[in-house]
């Protein structure tokens, strides 16, 4: 078995400083980054959970199918995560590619609270 403990360690890191820089842009009303790094926040969290089952993918996609397949449908992540992750990555491409199209601040403040609950249940299945 490979020692990804470091990659995994790193992952979460990213993750939190991810959440952390989303605050700050909404405290600066950049609604569009802030929802870019809550997205990243939980992405970085779901590439801890999937190294830790010796999966190791860089694509948004893979990543998302690979988090539905070996932890939503196997019941260690709740449908809503699953659905709330997918949420994140469609905002993202609101946020990071619409032209005439923003995030809001409702949407801002609710990504940075869901990447927050990814990340805490993510931790969880990592203690383990």
């Amino acid at each position: 078995m490979v020692d990804n403990s470091k990659e995994i360690s790193e992952n979460i890191q990213r993750a939190e400083t991810s959440v952390n820089a989303a605050k700050d842009m909404i405290e600066k009303e950049y609604y569009d980054i802030a929802a870019s790094r809550a997205y990243y926040a939980a992405f970085y969290a779901a590439s801890a959970l999937l190294l830790k089952e010796n999966i190791d993918t860089t694509k948004h996609s893979g990543v998302i199918a690979s988090i539905h397949r070996l932890f939503v449908k196997e019941g260690k992540l709740n449908k809503e995560q699953g659905s709330n992750l997918q949420w994140l990555f469609d905002l993202r491409g609101v946020g990071d590619y619409g032209v005439s199209e923003h995030v809001s601040a409702g949407e801002a403040y609710k990504s940075v609270k869901v990447a927050e609950d990814f990340l805490k249940a993510a931790l969880k299945i990592l203690e383990k």
